[in-house]
């Protein structure tokens, strides 16, 4: 069962739209990805987990979701500003991606 939150606690997550510009994988590491996104009005380098099913290409030119107000992180010498939305299925990471004509930046409510 998932934990319950209030809903004030959830309106505090600040979900984006975001286009994939550069998407590479972390030469040290068999299961990251650092991806360069546009957000609107900033582009951002966010580290996701998902190397081991999606190549760069997979993910390049692709419009995600992200969470942009997330305390940034440095993961394998990269600051990570954000975190990529993805469904868990059978520990597999299926990467939630958004429609094509939603302009980068774009709140998810």
């Amino acid at each position: 069962m998932s934990q319950i939150i209030p809903f004030g606690e959830f309106q505090k997550l600040d979900f984006r739209v975001c286009r994939v510009k550069a998407a590479e994988r972390i030469e040290s590491s068999k299961k990251l990805v650092k991806l360069k996104v546009d957000i609107g009005n900033e582009t951002r380098e966010v580290v996701a987990g998902v190397a081991e099913f999606y190549s760069p290409e997979d993910l390049r030119d692709k419009n995600l979701i992200i969470l942009v107000n997330l305390e940034p992180k440095k993961v394998m010498g990269v600051q990570s500003q954000g975190m990529m939305l993805a469904a868990d299925v059978g520990g597999r990471p299926y990467v939630v991606f958004a429609d094509p004509s939603i302009p980068s930046g774009s709140k998810v409510r």
